[in-house]
């Protein structure tokens, strides 16, 4: 078979968003993006503060002016423009809890506007999964709630208010990932059942308007009983776009996670994502080299000359991800203009406005716990987190602690840190002073209930702080549900403490 042409080549590239290594654009990306590569998917490596950002995204506009730049900025745990520092504003669960569309709206602006000025065209958010199991190991306190009207009126909220900067907003992860046990990333999911629930934040977001929507490499058997939605006709072309009527840009979650590439390789996924009815290809957390661009490119231009893709399916994605990219373009540079002209900014931290107002304080003694005045000791238990979330985000109770309590100390201990000596050293040590524990997601991991069962057996007066879902607050003297592990959800929860809040 004869090799691809080169507008066969360029048509394929105009619906692929790669990752790159590096905060610079590589010499690989440049040429790409001059030959038509739709755009580019930013992560935490690519990402030093918001100045070089902006210059970053200048670098790539000059090879393509219509390129769309992505970014993963949910806020909360999800976070890369502030990956270094911790989110200044706290995730989806929190605001659920507040259940103030008003807030979640304002919030979603503040981020917007602070995207758009760094010259991001699309924010891989909100969340709009309805997390109904407990034990899901990848949403979480990434989802507004449990409740799926409570999820559909936040995610409203949520796109009129990041839309409104002139960046698009994308709601994930279609049909719903809230009811799953497995983390794609690593396998299948399968979402048993019927799901009519979990579709109503999705049903809300494209009322709303919503111009993108992601794909959950999800198992769906209600739809397609043998291949995930990314891949199926059955759940994005049937579904989505001729039940749900969604017009807008379909986006891969990332083609190189196990659940589709496992099975077909990351072109073979590719290629079958676009065929099924997606418009761009998301590539690059894990796999961000040119060749992993060029694989992708390459399969998804044989299968239109193998008759399986139809080259008018593919035209009909790009020309989708084009005209994204051109809305994107004029909104921002409208909303710049009213910026400059003053566009009614409130001043004022919203983020740690919400995270304070999310905190849930439950006593348990009738001994004055609260506030503590002296030194404390912080003993934080640390998960490994899904590949959401980025290791090297800050988190914790003890930092901002310390600085309301000069002289606070802190113990951050994983699984294998939690032995019975530790713990029973750190009481020793602690035996005169305030402890406080902090738990993420205590609930999901045996390891954790048993050390702050340890702790709590010899001070039954220690102050407990839950940065995760807070499946129980019968924990400690006090127990203090933050609902999200944010910067701004520690500094909460130390003012909780310190009786400042």
């Amino acid at each position: 078979m004869p090799k691809p042409g080169r507008d066969l080549l360029r048509l394929a590239d105009s619906v692929i968003l790669p990752g790159f290594v590096g905060t610079a654009p590589p010499d690989w990306l440049r040429r790409r993006l001059s030959e038509g590569l739709a755009g580019v998917v930013l992560f935490s490596r690519n990402i030093t503060g918001p100045a070089q950002v902006a210059e970053l995204t200048a670098a790539l506009r000059a090879e393509n002016p219509s390129a769309l730049v992505g970014v993963d900025e949910e806020s909360g745990e999800v976070t890369r423009l502030e990956v270094a520092k911790g989110s200044s504003r706290p995730g989806n669960y929190a605001l659920g809890v507040v259940d103030d569309v008003a807030l979640t709206e304002e919030l979603a602006r503040d981020l917007g506007r602070d995207l758009a000025a760094a010259g991001i065209s699309i924010d891989f958010a909100p969340s709009a999964d309805v997390n109904s199991n407990p034990g899901n190991p990848v949403i979480g306190l990434r989802a507004f709630g449990a409740d799926p009207e409570l999820v559909a009126r936040h995610t409203r909220a949520f796109i009129r208010g990041m839309q409104a900067t002139g960046v698009a907003a994308c709601a994930k992860h279609f049909p719903g990932h809230g009811d799953t046990s497995v983390d794609s990333h690593h396998g299948v999911p399968v979402v048993a059942g019927e799901i009519e629930e979990h579709l109503r934040p999705f049903r809300a977001a494209i009322e709303e308007g919503v111009r993108s929507i992601m794909t959950g490499h999800l198992l769906v058997p209600r739809y397609d009983p043998s291949t995930p939605a990314t891949l199926s006709p059955h759940v994005l072309t049937a579904l989505l776009r001729d039940e749900l009527g969604f017009e807008g840009v379909v986006i891969t979650d990332g083609i190189e996670m196990a659940a589709v590439s496992g099975a077909y390789g990351v072109g073979g996924a590719s290629a079958m994502a676009v065929t099924a009815g997606a418009d761009a290809i998301c590539v690059g957390g894990e796999r961000s080299d040119e060749a992993t661009a060029a694989e992708v490119r390459d399969a998804i231009a044989l299968a239109v000359m193998e008759g399986r893709l139809p080259e008018e399916r593919l035209a009909e994605a790009a020309g989708r991800v084009t005209g994204l990219g051109a809305w994107s373009a004029a909104a921002r540079a409208a909303h710049a203009q009213a910026a400059r002209e003053g566009d009614g900014r409130v001043e004022g931290e919203i983020g740690l406005i919400a995270a304070r107002r999310a905190v849930k304080v439950t006593r348990r003694s009738s001994a004055p716990v609260l506030p503590i005045t002296v030194a404390a000791q912080v003993v934080e238990f640390a998960p490994e987190m899904n590949l959401a979330i980025d290791k090297g985000t800050p988190w914790g109770v003890g930092e901002p602690l310390g600085k309301l309590l000069p002289g606070t100390t802190v113990a951050r201990l994983t699984a294998e840190e939690s032995r019975a000596a530790v713990l029973e050293d750190l009481l020793r040590s602690s035996a005169d002073r305030p402890l406080v524990i902090v738990a993420r997601d205590a609930h999901r991991y045996p390891w954790q209930a048993e050390a702050i069962g340890h702790l709590l057996s010899a001070r039954g007066d220690a102050v407990v702080v839950e940065m995760g879902l807070p499946e129980r607050s019968d924990l400690g003297a006090v127990h203090i549900a933050t609902y999200g592990s944010a910067r701004v959800c520690g500094q909460a929860a130390a003012e909780v403490i310190t009786g400042t809040l």
